[in-house]
Parts: structure tokens; C-alpha cells; sequence
């Protein structure tokens, strides 16, 4: 091998052919082209004629420096040019490559497969075999195996699919697996410098195979993990571990919300001879709760990010309002000061307690409410059992009539000042017990109390007791109701009996009854939560593995990351849990090697393998010289003095790579639409890229599910646009719902309408999964645009789906709707028997059904369903069968039902 500079040529001998191009210079000048060839009929003419003037035709200069620079750039390829070649020299026999691959090697990774290659092609010259080993499990019984005995090109092949797992290594793991190696004589280990409990047998283990050398990144800085946080006097505090404790070093941890946008940014601090580091993290509380993730920038592993759930956020509280009409005015309503008061610090939703109920969240406080309906009894004690705490407040309508869900027995009158049971004077807050929630708030004295509903004494009322006025009778009552609380305040909640709702004591006061919430899931318990979506090697969000399976509910405090169980979030619709890997792992420290053993960094640069890219462009310019020769011997018509020149830069064009991407044509050759020629489902274009790619995927999903289990076999899904597109050929039209997409035009609508008079069928999924949607109009950020998107069109009274619907039997028999999410109610027109023979024009839902039909090629679903996993995008492919079905059979399936009797009524 001969080198100059970063280039080396391994057969060097072959440049001396190099010495011949002189000579073929001389050659392609002396010997003249091959006469051209010019049609000319009256040749006769020219018999007899002579001339001693003899003039040989030369080769055009062009033409000869074409020749010589292919002829040049063979050689250059005979000689195998490299740039960045590796100077290793193997020992005989053959190798064995140990890269780890576990979390602390993705921050490094380009560098390493860039070293592995190195390698693969040191062995490929060498004529070598190579044996590949990674140390990180990819297995639930962390069993591992090696690839054997193979050759380069094949290890080639198996480098480019190799990625890093978002969980540490199993040093011992791989150890046990290369015991049954013996036909190798070199071994090299690609270390990630992070020390493991299997390190010394893993080491004993490769010095028994052969010559070994190690191989890390020096100029890496070493690996980080950051830790889940922790709160402290009411901030996050931040903490990251370094493996080793090398000089000072300055990192920044950037918090993120659930879109990526930055939140706030925060310095940490390595001292040097430090492998802790921790900072505060000082941001207003509504910034706070909108933090989803923290990472460690410029650190792209899974143990540099942790994911953030409902314990680092606003609990789901939600708002039941009593009373006479006259208190749900704003100012009144006893709501808007609970609403006020937790607005920083969680996340407030207002309703009847039946629709609270349907999807439960962490609290329920009940304004003024006298007595629980006996339907909702029974859920909502169930409910507290679980863990939920319900809050009641007294009010004008809880002191007129209440019933006994209440932690302590209630006087029949209330006391005000004034009355017959009446203070002198209006009463102030005592201090708070030290065994209260409320200790350490400081009431004011300015904080007065007018009226309340009494307690009737009882021998257990002192431990029930959470707050008290100066005379000693309660304001806060308690009772414990299985894992949750039944809590009451014993004045209203608006300023009608007190100041308290305007004072700043009573949002700390709120915020302590709902920092009590265990979660909307604690009465979970062994329910398995699945993998919505998992941390890659790279520290970024995707879909889960295959290998990933559900954690209990109360078990993540004991999970360890690994392939059953990768770092990510977990959960149902009501909960979500995270798994972070910086918090489960030991705490890293740096690998500590013998010296005598053989340490080396990796090259730098990757090598690269010249050879394709000459013969490549050798190939382009013989076809050019082929053309060219061609042409001047009148081979080719039409090429005339003019057109030589500009025929080399168009030939050119012509070889290069098109890359253009081939566009779905919506007319054929003859005009047609191709949506008359064959079904196409359509879904209508929002403006952000990533839902109509879901739109897409999930629309191609479904028609490829439809093409397999049915007789129908749609073509590819069409996204129109509402302004400008023609709707009538498509029999459904899906629209995914977005915040931020435009209102259509009048026109639009006007063109919407045609559509659905005519027969069309539109989809509107808002993918908010509202149980709680009433029709076009619901809370969710999406369902909340629906009022105005569909407003102005022609809509007719919807229902929900009732029981017996085409829907649930148009080829599946279905009793719900699931899609990605579940439980979101859908809505349809009420069966009016019109036009459209009772067929409904427009379906509204909420369950996101486009993300869970969307497939790859090759049938491999795109997101996770939750909480049902893949069961239930069974029944959301069902659904999404019965509702093609639908939209183009229409009733035609109610009909098939009755046709015994329709036979019947023909025959008579």
C-alpha cells in the first residue's frame, strides 16, 4: 500500500500503466477517425475525377481528452484508491469486533460504526473473516449470541442495521455467549467507558481469545445521566451524574413541552474532581406544568432525558356547581373562585358529576351542592375508594337539604352572624394543627368567616378536623373512604358567607387538598399500563418495540429499563406513567482497565473506497465517447456542427439521477378522473404536515385491510382541498380536526353541503377522545373549533350512535367505536329518513381513528392504541371496515337483515 496524504492506493504497482497515456496521446492523433458516412446518391459523378492534394482528417481535441481521461481513470481504479485508509496490521487468523451498544454509546455512535467499518474493510483486504458481538440485550431473558464466522461483505451488511438500545449493557451476559468461540485469533472491543459488575470476567473472556485491543473515543467527554427531580420548597431541583470525575464542565439542561418548543433552560455545574452536579430550576408554576421532558443538550442518549407525567403536573380537577341560577353568574358562581385558585396549579374542568364520572379525574369538588344524585352515588363512592378525593362545599343549597356523604354528622340549622344560632361577631381562622395539610399557611387576620354549617359533636371529631375557627368549631372536616378522602369545608366557596375565597390563604388551601390526589390512576394498582411510546438509543420518542410489554400500575417505582420494559411513557386514556432510564441505573462510572492492556482510540474519519465512484463516472463518460464517436460518423441523424456541443451537457442530464418524486396523476391520458375509474376515499388537506401525513398513512391502512379481508380494493387516498378540490367522486371524505387550521370559505361550505346532499359521507374526528362531546360541540382544544369549521353547513340533529345502528353491523357486528384512544363518544344524524334513504351524511367522533389504521409496507402498525393494545385496533380496523362499508353501500345491509320479510310481503 502506498500512501500520500490522506490517500493510499493498495495496488500501487498499477499507476505505472499511467506512463502509457503519452503514448495513446500520440495514437488517437496519428490514426485518423473512421470516415463518416454521408448518403449521397449521385456518386457516379465523382468517377474519374483526381486530385494529388491529400489532407488526413485528424480526431477532435475534445474527443482524444475524453479517451485519455477514461482511459486514466480505469487505471486510477485498478490501483483502489482509498481516502483515510487504516494502517492496522491483522495477525493471522480471524477477528472477532465487540462494540457495546448500550445507552452511553449512542452520544459517540457515527464514530463508532465509522470504527467498525474501518475494521470490516482492514479484514476484507486482509481476506479475513470476522466474527460481530454487541453487549447490550436485545432479548427478554437477556440471552446474546454472536454472528459467527462471516464475511466482510455480509458484516457489512449487518453494520448498517446495528442501532444503540436505550438500555446499559450485559458485559457477563456476553461473556457467557462467547465461550463457545475458539476459531479467532484477534479481538477488538469497542468500549463505551462505562463500568459494569461484569467487567472483570467479560475482559478475562476476550484476553482468552486472542490479541486484544480496546478501542474508546479519547476526545469524548465522559457519559451523563440525568436524574428524575426532585421538588424541593416548591421548585424542581435538577440532578445529573457523570461517569468519571474529570475537570470543571458546564452543561445545560433545556425543559421541553409536549410539542419540543424550550420552556426554560437551566445551568448545571461540574466541579472538577465532581461526578454530581444539581441546580434549581425557578420558573412560574403555569410554566411548569407545561414542562414534559427534560434533556441534557447536546447529549443525545436515553439516560440524558427524562420524560415527565402527571406527578410532576397539574392534577385533573374537576368543578360541580350548585345552587340557584343567580350563583352560576361569574362573581357569584362558587366555581370561579376554585377556579381561580388552582388555575396554576391544576387542571380544571367544569360539568355535570354524571360526565365527570365518564372519564374520572383526580378530584371533584362539589360547589354548594346539597344532595348526590342516587345514580351517581354508587360510581362516585367507588371512585374515592380508588383513591379519588371529593371536596364539598356548604353553601344556601347544601344547607336547605343535604345528604350523609359527608365525612362528619350536620347540624340541621346552619350558624350565622345574626341568627338565632349566631356569633357576636364573625370569626376568624384559627392557626393550623401541625398534622393538618394546611400546616405551615399563616391565616390572615383580615379572613373572616359570617356563616358555616355546624358539626354535630362527636368523640372522633377532633381527629377529624383539618382547620378551625377561634372558638373551636371546624371549617375543614375529613374522613378517610378507602385509598381516598371525603373532605368538607363547612362555608361556601363564593364570598356569600365569607371572605375566604378572595383571600390568597384559600388558593394555598386548595393547592394542599389537591396535592393529597394519589393520581386519577391510583386505584389502578396491578392493572398493566402499555407502551405508548418509547425512548430510542438516541434519546428521541417512537413507537414501542415489539419486545415491550405492560407495567403495573404500581410497579414502576420498581421497573428496570430493558427490552421488555425501554424507558418511555406508559398508560392508558386517564393515565399516563413514564419510565426514565438516568433514575433506574446504577450510577455511572468510568471503565478502569489494566494497564498492560492495549488501549487505542478510534481513527478518525471513516475510510472511504474510491473505486465505485471512478468507475462510475467511467461508465458515464464511455457511453458519452460511444455517442460521440457515433455521431461523427453520421450515425446519428441530425447532428450537425451546431448541435455537437450542446449534445454532451444534455447527454449528461439524461444520466443523472432523476429525483423527482412520482405524483398520484388525478386525471388519465383520456381526461378522466381517476376517483370515477376506481374507489378512493379522500381526507380533507389542514395545513399541518404531520396530521394529513397520519390522514394518509391511516386512510392507505385501512385500504389495504379492506383489500385484504373484503372484495373491495380501493385505490390510494386522495387529500383534497376544501377551497379549490371537486368532492363528488370521493364516498368518504375524513377530516382530522387541528387548533390552528383556517375556517373554510362560504364557498367551501356551500360546496360541503352539495357534497353531502348528494350521497358523500364526511368523517370528523377530532382526536381529543371526549366522552363528554355533545354533537358539534365539545372541551377539547380540537372540539372546541368544530362551532366554527362546521358552522353555516347544513346539519341536522345528531345523536349518538344507538343501538342497532348499520354502523355496528355493516359487515362486523361492533358495539363500540375504538381508534387510537377509546371511549369517546360518536355522533350521527338522528335516522330521518330522507334523501339519502336514512344513510347519515356527516359522523363526528373523537377517537383518532386515521393513527390507529396507519401501516408501513408492511403491514407493521405506526402508533400504539391505548388502553387496549392491539385488541382494540382489531375493533378499530372492524369499525373502520363497517364504515367503508357504510359509505358505500349505505343502508343496504338494514335491508339485507329484513329481507326474509320483505320475500314475504312479495310473495303475498
Amino acid at each position: 500500500m502506498a500512501t500520500l496524504g490522506p490517500l493510499a492506493f493498495l495496488v500501487p504497482w498499477a499507476l505505472i500503466a499511467l506512463v502509457l497515456v503519452p503514448l495513446l496521446w500520440w495514437l488517437l492523433k496519428v490514426v485518423p477517425p473512421m470516415p463518416r458516412k454521408v448518403p449521397f446518391p449521385a456518386t457516379r459523378l465523382l468517377f474519374g475525377l483526381d486530385t494529388d492534394r491529400r489532407a488526413a482528417e485528424s480526431t477532435p481535441l475534445w474527443l482524444i481528452l475524453l479517451r485519455i481521461t477514461l482511459v486514466a481513470l480505469l487505471i486510477l481504479a485498478v490501483a483502489h484508491p482509498l481516502i483515510n485508509p487504516s494502517h492496522r496490521t491483522l495477525a493471522p487468523g480471524n477477528m472477532l469486533v465487540v462494540v457495546d451498544d448500550g445507552w452511553a454509546a449512542a452520544r459517540d455512535w457515527p464514530d463508532r460504526v465509522a470504527a467498525v467499518r474501518n475494521l470490516i474493510g482492514l479484514a476484507e483486504r486482509q481476506d479475513r473473516s470476522i466474527v460481530l458481538m454487541t453487549t447490550a440485550p436485545r432479548d427478554s431473558n437477556a440471552t446474546m449470541s454472536h454472528t459467527g464466522l462471516m464475511t466482510p461483505q455480509d458484516a457489512t451488511g449487518l453494520l448498517s442495521a446495528m442501532l444503540p438500545a436505550p438500555w446499559p449493557v450485559d458485559r457477563a451476559a456476553a461473556a457467557e455467549a462467547l465461550q463457545d468461540l475458539d476459531s479467532v485469533s484477534q479481538v477488538f472491543w469497542l468500549s463505551d467507558g462505562v463500568a459494569t459488575d461484569g467487567d472483570s470476567v467479560f475482559l478475562e473472556t476476550l484476553e482468552g481469545l486472542g490479541d486484544l485491543t480496546i478501542m474508546s473515543n479519547l476526545q469524548s467527554m465522559p457519559a451523563l445521566a440525568l436524574l428524575a427531580p426532585r421538588e424541593e420548597d416548591g421548585v424542581l431541583v435538577l440532578e445529573a451524574l457523570r461517569a468519571g470525575t474529570s475537570p470543571a464542565r458546564h452543561i445545560w439542561v433545556a425543559a421541553n413541552d409536549e410539542e419540543g418548543n424550550l420552556v426554560a433552560r437551566q445551568a448545571l455545574v461540574f466541579e472538577e474532581g465532581e461526578a454530581r452536579a444539581e441546580a434549581a430550576l425557578t420558573v412560574p408554576t403555569e410554566m411548569r406544568n407545561r414542562i414534559a421532558e427534560l434533556e441534557i443538550e447536546n447529549e443525545s442518549t436515553a439516560a440524558a432525558v427524562v420524560l415527565l407525567d402527571n406527578r410532576w403536573r397539574r392534577p385533573p380537577v374537576g368543578l360541580v356547581a350548585g345552587g340557584d341560577l343567580e350563583s352560576q353568574q361569574p362573581l357569584l358562581s362558587p366555581i370561579y373562585y376554585i377556579g381561580r385558585a388552582l388555575e396554576s396549579a391544576a387542571e380544571t374542568r367544569s360539568g355535570s358529576l354524571e360526565l365527570l364520572l365518564q372519564n374520572p379525574p383526580a378530584v371533584i369538588i362539589l360547589a354548594d351542592v346539597g344532595i348526590v344524585p342516587d345514580t351517581d352515588r354508587p360510581a362516585l363512592e367507588e371512585w374515592m375508594d380508588g383513591g379519588g378525593i371529593l371536596i364539598r362545599f356548604a353553601g344556601p343549597a347544601f344547607s336547605q337539604a343535604s345528604d350523609d356523604l359527608v365525612p362528619v354528622d350536620i347540624r340541621g340549622r346552619d350558624r350565622a352572624l345574626g341568627g338565632a344560632m349566631s356569633w357576636s361577631s364573625a370569626q376568624r381562622i384559627a392557626p393550623f394543627d401541625h398534622t393538618s395539610p394546611f400546616a405551615g399557611l399563616e391565616p390572615p387576620p383580615d379572613v373572616l368567616i359570617d356563616r358555616q354549617v355546624l358539626a354535630e359533636p362527636s368523640v372522633d371529631l377532633t381527629n377529624k378536623t383539618w382547620a378551625r375557627l377561634e372558638d373551636g368549631t371546624p371549617l375543614v372536616t375529613m374522613d378517610k373512604r378507602g385509598d381516598g378522602w371525603l373532605v368538607l369545608v363547612h362555608t361556601s366557596a363564593n364570598t356569600q358567607w365569607t371572605n375566604l375565597p378572595i383571600s390568597g390563604l384559600f388558593a394555598g388551601m386548595m393547592e394542599r387538598l389537591v396535592d393529597l390526589s394519589q393520581g386519577a390512576g391510583a386505584e389502578l394498582g396491578e392493572q398493566p399500563l402499555p407502551a405508548i411510546q418509547t425512548l430510542t438509543g438516541f434519546g428521541v420518542l417512537a413507537p414501542p418495540p415489539a419486545t415491550a410489554t405492560a407495567i403495573p400500575a404500581n410497579g414502576f417505582a420498581e421497573a428496570t429499563p430493558g427490552p421488555e420494559m425501554p424507558p418511555g411513557v406508559y398508560g392508558t386514556l386517564d393515565l399516563r406513567r413514564t419510565l426514565n432510564l438516568g433514575s433506574a441505573i446504577p450510577e455511572p462510572e468510568a471503565l478502569q482497565l489494566p494497564a498492560e492492556v492495549t488501549q487505542t482510540g478510534f481513527e478518525r474519519g471513516e475510510e472511504i473506497d474510491l473505486r465505485p465512484f471512478i468507475y462510475a463516472l467511467a461508465a458515464i463518460l464511455a457511453l458519452v465517447e460511444i455517442y460521440a464517436s457515433m455521431a461523427l460518423r453520421g450515425l446519428v441523424p441530425g447532428f450537425g456542427t451546431g448541435t455537437r456541443l450542446a449534445t454532451i451537457p444534455l447527454l449528461f442530464v439524461l444520466l443523472a439521477p432523476d429525483r423527482a418524486q412520482a405524483q398520484d396523476e388525478a386525471y388519465t391520458e383520456d381526461g378522466i378522473p381517476v376517483a370515477a375509474l376506481e374507489v378512493r376515499f379522500a381526507y380533507v388537506m389542514t395545513g399541518d404536515s404531520q396530521v394529513d401525513r397520519i390522514s394518509y398513512a391511516g386512510l392507505r391502512g385501512l385500504c389495504m385491510i379492506l383489500t385484504a379481508r373484503t372484495s373491495v380494493e380501493p385505490g390510494e387516498p386522495v387529500g383534497v382541498e376544501l377551497e379549490t378540490d371537486d368532492l363528488i367522486l370521493y364516498p368518504m371524505v375524513y377530516w382530522a380536526i387541528t387548533e390552528e387550521q383556517p375556517v373554510p370559505s362560504a364557498a367551501a361550505k356551500a360546496k360541503l353541503d352539495d357534497y353531502l346532499a348528494a350521497g358523500g359521507i364526511l368523517v370528523v374526528d377530532t382526536r381529543d377522545a371526549e366522552a363528554e362531546m355533545d354533537g358539534v360541540t365539545g372541551t377539547g382544544p380540537n372540539a372546541a373549533r368544530l362551532p366554527e369549521l362546521l358552522g353555516g353547513l347544513n346539519i341536522p340533529a345528531l345523536v349518538r350512535v344507538p343501538s342497532g345502528h348499520v354502523l355496528t353491523q355493516s359487515y362486523y357486528i361492533l358495539s363500540g367505536f375504538p381508534g387510537r384512544w377509546d371511549g369517546g363518544s360518536v355522533w350521527v344524524e338522528r335516522d330521518h329518513g330522507g334523501p339519502n334513504d336514512g344513510v347519515s351524511a356527516i359522523l363526528i367522533g373523537s377517537n383518532d381513528w386515521v393513527s390507529a389504521w396507519a401501516l408501513n409496507d408492511q403491514l407493521q402498525p405506526l402508533y400504539a392504541v391505548v388502553p387496549g393494545g392491539e385488541r382494540q385496533r382489531e375493533m378499530a380496523f372492524r369499525f373502520g371496515v363497517n364504515l367503508a362499508m357504510y359509505a358505500m353501500t349505505g343502508n343496504y345491509k338494514a335491508d339485507a337483515v329484513h329481507l326474509p320479510t320483505i320475500l314475504e310481503r312479495i310473495g303475498q
